[in-house]
């Protein structure tokens, strides 16, 4: 089931299925599109693709709860003020697991 705040209809950014039969989500087709490599983008496109897709292709256990901020936001507020927002949200995320791979664990 696709999410609005994380697709635009028609754009070809947007969700495409790739060689292997799976379906990439927006978030993916970004990465692969610009020969995006950065191991901790990629963990978060999982992530984004989880709270997206919700097909279970990832082990992303914080999906649940990035897909209800998001949603939440997107209630709230219009979508310059979304991305406004998401903006720290995003960040966050990316040190989070920046940290996570360097250690091998959960950072404290």
């Amino acid at each position: 089931m696709s999410h609005p705040h994380l697709d635009v209809r028609g754009v070809d950014l947007s969700h495409h299925t790739v060689p292997d039969g799976t379906t990439d989500c927006s978030f993916e087709t970004i990465l692969r599109r610009h020969d995006l490599t950065d191991p901790v983008l990629w963990r978060i496109g999982q992530i984004v693709h989880e709270a997206d897709l919700d097909d279970e292709r990832y082990d992303a256990p914080e999906a649940p709860g990035l897909d209800v901020v998001l949603r939440g936001l997107s209630m709230v507020s219009d979508d310059e003020r979304v991305l406004e927002l998401t903006g720290p949200i995003f960040d966050g995320l990316y040190e989070y697991q920046r940290r996570a791979l360097l250690l091998g664990r959960e950072p404290a």
